[in-house]
């Protein structure tokens, strides 16, 4: 009930920013820029959007193989996009996503918790680090396009750089010495974490070439997501070099690290502060935050489709496998 809750919660600050963002900027001028995306544009955009979930599952089966755990891309698709959706449309349920992907591994292909687990927990990290890095890069460029923001800016984009960062250097520094962070944080002997965090470690290996290809792939996904950022704004009729969309990237990757249901009024509000900076225009941003999240909201809505399929499969097999047990039980 709580998170459901925060859920609600978010989704109205969301709402709010959202209205107040249209209002602010005027929805005849976005729908102005909106209108000169064509209908042959569109199809572009979601090829791209399509491509970068593809490059997400594949990346996830190339995970699993690595831990001696194949399974077929087709078979792994059905939860990769189940999983999105409860991340795209709850990002407030932490982990929601991955856990589910992790529970149809294990009920559907029989694979141990630990590793399906494990499996995700690397996606994530690799995508943390894939995003930290664009961010960074993105960020520098940003500032280094427009001059010095305000020092209360600076501030706050200092403190969110230094936090991501320290996150993600903590764990290489962590893996690369394997040193057990679960203990660091919680103690206690070896349990599930501990077995998550072992197949974490076995993952993250310097001279592992698996790990080099997942790192290729995770790369390959973010250079797809650069183009789509780079095709979309040239199609809403703006010139935009590597260095401007680069930095608007970043910023996007910085909108999803707020918990708000399909980054709504929170990735508007800090496209237009990137935007406007490099004069690319507010009802750009907002007709580019909008087409965007358009495009992936029709990923989410067929994994949604995918997840209640999933989900009635899930329990009608355990109600089977309870009434099967009971029979034995009240046959012996």
């Amino acid at each position: 009930m709580k998170k459901f809750l925060l859920f609600l919660l978010s989704l109205f600050i969301g709402l709010v920013l959202f209205i107040w963002i249209g209002k602010s900027v005027g929805w005849q001028e976005i729908k102005g820029a909106i209108l000169s995306f064509s209908g042959q544009q569109g199809i572009i955009i979601l090829a791209l959007t399509i491509i970068i979930a593809l490059l997400g599952n594949w990346k996830w089966k190339e995970i699993l193989k690595s831990g001696g755990v194949k399974i077929s891309f087709k078979s792994l698709l059905s939860p990769f996009l189940a999983g999105y959706a409860v991340m795209f449309l709850a990002p407030i349920l932490l982990w929601g996503g991955e856990i589910f992907r992790s529970y149809v591994l294990k009920q559907r292909n029989m694979v141990p918790w630990p590793k399906g687990m494990a499996s995700v927990v690397i996606d994530r990290i690799l995508e943390w680090t894939a995003n930290l890095l664009v961010i960074f890069i993105g960020t520098i460029l940003f500032f280094l396009k427009i001059g010095l923001p305000p020092i209360k800016l600076m501030v706050v984009f200092g403190i969110a750089l230094f936090i991501l960062t320290a996150g993600i250097i903590f764990f290489y520094f962590k893996s690369i010495k394997k040193e057990s962070m679960v203990r660091f944080f919680i103690g206690g002997n070896k349990n599930t974490p501990f077995g998550v965090e072992k197949e974490i470690f076995n993952f993250f290996k310097i001279k592992k070439i698996e790990m080099w290809k997942v790192f290729g792939i995770t790369l390959l996904r973010t250079a797809v997501m650069y183009l789509r950022a780079w095709v979309l704004i040239i199609f809403l009729g703006k010139k935009i070099g590597f260095v401007t969309a680069v930095a608007i990237l970043g910023f996007t990757y910085l909108a999803v690290l707020i918990p708000i249901p399909t980054s709504l009024g929170s990735h508007e509000v800090i496209q237009i502060f990137a935007f406007d900076s490099l004069g690319l225009g507010v009802s750009t941003a907002t007709a580019f935050t909008m087409i965007i999240r358009g495009a992936e909201l029709i990923i989410a809505l067929t994994g949604v489709v995918i997840l209640f399929r999933l989900g009635l499969i899930l329990l009608k097999n355990i109600f089977f496998k309870k009434v099967n047990g009971i029979a034995k039980n009240n046959t012996v």
